[in-house]
C-alpha cells in the first residue's frame, strides 16, 4: 500500500511540476511597461544594445528572463530588473512579447543563399527563428550581435548549443554573420 501511495505521489508532482504556468499576455503588457525603455512596448528595441524581444518564444524569452534572475546570465540592468520578477510576472511579460508579431525586412537584392550557413538552420536566413529555442536576429545590431557571438566563443555566455558554433569562429566570421542580420530590418506585423 505504501508502495502504491509513494508512487501516485511521485507521479502527482511530476505532473504538477511539468504543468505550464498559466500566462495572461494583458497582465504581462502592464509589467513590460517597465521594459518599453529599452525593448519597446512592441518588443523592437528602442535602444541599440537591448535586444529585439517582439515575437520571441515565450519559452525562450522566460528562460532568458530566469538565467539573468539566478545569475547564469548577467548583465548591469538586466539581472537587476529580473531579480526583481516573480515566476508568475515572467510568465505574463513573456507571453505579451511572444503575443506581438514582427516580419523581416530583407535589404534590396537579398539573397537567402548568402545566409552564414551555421546560423540559418536555427536563426533563419531572414533573421526569423525557425526553432523555438533560437532567438530572432533580424534587426539586431550588429555590435550585439558580434558581443553575444564573442562571449559564446569564450563561455562568458554558456550554451551547449551555440558554444560549440562560435568556438571555431575567428572576429571576421562573427563580424560577417553579425553584419548579415543587421541588415536585415524588423518591424512590427500589420495587424
Amino acid at each position: 500500500m505504501r508502495t502504491r501511495i509513494g508512487i501516485a505521489l511521485c507521479l502527482g508532482a511530476q505532473l504538477l511540476a511539468g504543468a505550464a504556468m498559466a500566462q495572461d499576455a494583458g497582465a504581462g503588457r502592464k509589467i513590460a511597461n517597465m521594459c518599453r525603455t529599452c525593448h519597446g512596448l512592441d518588443g523592437i528595441a528602442a535602444i541599440p544594445v537591448a535586444p529585439n524581444i517582439g515575437g520571441e518564444p515565450a519559452s525562450y524569452l522566460a528562460a532568458q528572463l530566469r538565467a539573468f534572475r539566478s545569475g547564469e546570465r548577467q548583465q548591469e540592468m538586466m539581472s537587476v530588473v529580473a531579480a526583481s520578477l516573480s515566476d508568475q510576472q515572467i510568465a505574463d511579460v513573456t507571453a505579451w512579447y511572444a503575443s506581438q508579431k514582427v516580419v523581416a525586412v530583407p535589404p534590396a537584392g537579398f539573397d537567402p543563399a548568402g545566409a552564414p550557413e551555421a546560423c540559418a538552420a536555427c536563426h533563419g536566413a531572414d533573421g526569423i527563428a525557425v526553432i523555438p529555442e533560437a532567438p530572432n536576429l533580424a534587426g539586431e545590431n550588429t555590435i550585439y550581435i558580434d558581443t553575444q557571438l564573442k562571449a559564446f566563443r569564450t563561455e562568458k555566455r554558456r550554451s551547449d548549443v551555440m558554444g560549440p558554433i562560435a568556438a571555431p569562429l575567428d572576429d571576421a566570421a562573427i563580424r560577417a554573420a553579425a553584419e548579415w542580420y543587421a541588415s536585415i530590418g524588423l518591424r512590427p506585423a500589420s495587424p
